[in-house]
């Protein structure tokens, strides 16, 4: 069942943008860390949006980690952690579910003492493993654990399924 549809999406977007800047409007620049693959497309997006209404710079990382077993390697960062200290870090991801990607991509990030670090997701799942909790949301949703959500996102058609 289609949960969002394009128009959806980007509506989501512009409203997280506009959220992300009221809450950040004094500082100096903003760092996005999307989460793999579907969480740096939306960390994007996010940033195209802050951009077109914002002078402030925005710089984009991809944070990388196995979401199913995120103690098999470690979690990885396109920026040097030294570039992340004292900074405004948001961490940006598609969907929140238990919320220990979440918590895990957080991990090497708190080792430099940011200078405030936060979460945005465009859904995110009521019902959470890890005390974890999206600043910004674009859909809070209560579903069932055999539930799933899958997210396209980034290129051509975007949509949100629950499944």
């Amino acid at each position: 069942m289609k949960i969002l549809d394009h128009k959806q999406i980007e509506q989501k977007v512009r409203r997280l943008a506009i959220e992300i800047l009221e809450h950040n409007i004094e500082e100096e620049a903003l760092i996005l860390a999307g989460i793999n693959n579907r969480g740096m497309a939306f960390a994007r997006m996010l940033a195209d949006h802050i951009q077109g209404i914002s002078k402030i710079p925005v710089r984009l990382t991809n944070i990388r980690l196995n979401p199913f077993a995120p103690l098999e390697k470690p979690v990885e960062i396109d920026l040097p952690v030294e570039e992340l200290r004292n900074k405004v870090v948001i961490i940006v991801d598609d969907v929140a579910s238990s919320g220990r990607t979440l918590l895990y991509a957080c991990k090497p990030i708190l080792d430099t003492l940011p200078k405030k670090l936060e979460i945005a997701v465009l859904v995110d799942r009521t019902h959470k493993s890890f005390p974890v909790q999206a600043d910004y949301v674009g859909l809070s949703l209560a579903t069932t654990l055999k539930e799933n959500i899958l997210v396209e996102i980034g290129e051509g058609e975007m949509a949100a399924f629950l499944e």
